[in-house]
C-alpha cells in the first residue's frame, strides 16, 4: 500500500539522513554537502518531492548548527527549489519553515538576499505580487530581533501586523530618533499603509504606538499637530468626506509640510478614499515605485527612474537624518 511505502520511504531517509549526520560530525563538510545534492537530484528525478524538501531543510539546520554558512545556504535554496517545482500549499508551517532558515542566515551575505526575494515570490504563487503577509510578518520580527529597523520596517508595512510594527517603531524612535520626531515616525507609517490601502493595520499602528510610546503624553487630542492631523485623518478616511480630506490637509499645512513626501502620500490617499482624481504629474511614477518595489533576485535594490531609490526610501526619512547624526 502507499502507507506502507510512505514509511519505508521515511526509514530510508532516516537511515541516510543518520550516515549524513554523521559525516558532518566528523568535519566532512564537503563529502557530505556533495552527498546531500546528489540525493536531491535523485529524490527530485523520482518525484520523492516531500522528501528531497525534508532532507534539504534538515541539511541545511545541521550546517548551520556547525557554522558551514555557505552549504546551508546553498541546501536552503533547494528547499525552494522543490517547493517552486512541486505543487506544495502555502500554509503557515512551510513559511515558518523558510522563516527559521532565513533567521540563520548571516545577515550581511548575499545569499541571505537571494533567498529572501525567491521565497516571497513563492509565497504568492510565483506572482509579481509582493509576498505573503504572513511571511512578511515574519520576516519583519527576525530583522526586528538583530534591530534591522528599517528593513524591519519595509516588511512590516507589506504584513497585517500594526501592532507588531507599532511595537517595533516605538522601539526604533527610542533608540535612534530624536524627541522631536517621535510624531514622525508614527505618521509615515499610517500613510503608507493608507497608500498601500490596508486601512485597519493604518488605525491599529496609530493607536498602539500613540499607547506604548514613554514621549507621547495620552490622547487625543495630542500636544504634537501632527498626530492630531493622523488622528482626524483616520477618522475622515472612514467617513470619506472630501470636504473634510480637503480642510484637513489645509489646516495641518505647516506639520505636513516637515517631511515632502507628505503631501505626496496624501494625494494618492486623497484618490484611493476621497475620489479625487490623479494629477497628471510625473511623481505619481516614484511613489508608487516607493511603495511596490521589491528587492531584485540580485540583491540590489532595483533602481526606479526616478531620482528616489528604493522601497527602503520609504524607511524614515528622519531616521535618515538620525543615522547621519549619530555616525
Amino acid at each position: 500500500t502507499s502507507r506502507s511505502q510512505d514509511l519505508l520511504a521515511s526509514r530510508g531517509v532516516q537511515r541516510v539522513e543518520g550516515k549524513l549526520r554523521a559525516s558532518v560530525e566528523k568535519g566532512d563538510y564537503y563529502e557530505a554537502h556533495q552527498m546531500y545534492r546528489t540525493l536531491f537530484f535523485r529524490y527530485m528525478s523520482q518525484g520523492k518531492h516531500a522528501e528531497a524538501r525534508e532532507l534539504m531543510y534538515n541539511g541545511a539546520l545541521l550546517f548551520f548548527s556547525y557554522n558551514q554558512q555557505n552549504s546551508a545556504a546553498d541546501l536552503s535554496m533547494l528547499v525552494l527549489e522543490v517547493l517552486e517545482k512541486s505543487d506544495t500549499k502555502v500554509e503557515d508551517e512551510m513559511l515558518e519553515c523558510l522563516a527559521k532558515l532565513f533567521s540563520l542566515m548571516d545577515p550581511n551575505s548575499p545569499e541571505r538576499v537571494a533567498f529572501v526575494s525567491r521565497a516571497l515570490k513563492w509565497s504568492t504563487g510565483g506572482s509579481s505580487k509582493l509576498g505573503h503577509p504572513k511571511f512578511h510578518q515574519l520576516l519583519a520580527v527576525i530583522l526586528w530581533k538583530e534591530q534591522n529597523y528599517s528593513e524591519s520596517r519595509y516588511h512590516f508595512l507589506h504584513s497585517s501586523d500594526g501592532e507588531g510594527c507599532a511595537q517595533m517603531l516605538v522601539e526604533y524612535s527610542s533608540s535612534r530618533g530624536y524627541r522631536t520626531e517621535v510624531d514622525m515616525f508614527v505618521a509615515q507609517a499610517v500613510l503608507q499603509f493608507l497608500c498601500l490601502k490596508n486601512k485597519s493595520s493604518a488605525s491599529v499602528v496609530f493607536s498602539t504606538y500613540t499607547d506604548k510610546h514613554p514621549s507621547i503624553e495620552k490622547g487625543p487630542p495630542f500636544v504634537q499637530p501632527l498626530l492630531n492631523f493622523i488622528w482626524f485623518l483616520l477618522l475622515a478616511v472612514d467617513g470619506g468626506k472630501l470636504t473634510v480630506f480637503t480642510v484637513l490637509c489645509e489646516q495641518y499645512q505647516p506639520s505636513l509640510k516637515r517631511d515632502p513626501m507628505y503631501n505626496e502620500y496624501l494625494d494618492r490617499i486623497g484618490q484611493l478614499f476621497f475620489g479625487v482624481p490623479p494629477k497628471q504629474s510625473p511623481s505619481y511614477g516614484g511613489l508608487l515605485v516607493l511603495l511596490f518595489k521589491q528587492i531584485s533576485p540580485d540583491g540590489e535594490l532595483e533602481r526606479s527612474g526616478t531620482a528616489r531609490a528604493s522601497p527602503l526610501e520609504l524607511e524614515l526619512r528622519s531616521s535618515e537624518t538620525v543615522e547621519d547624526r549619530h555616525h
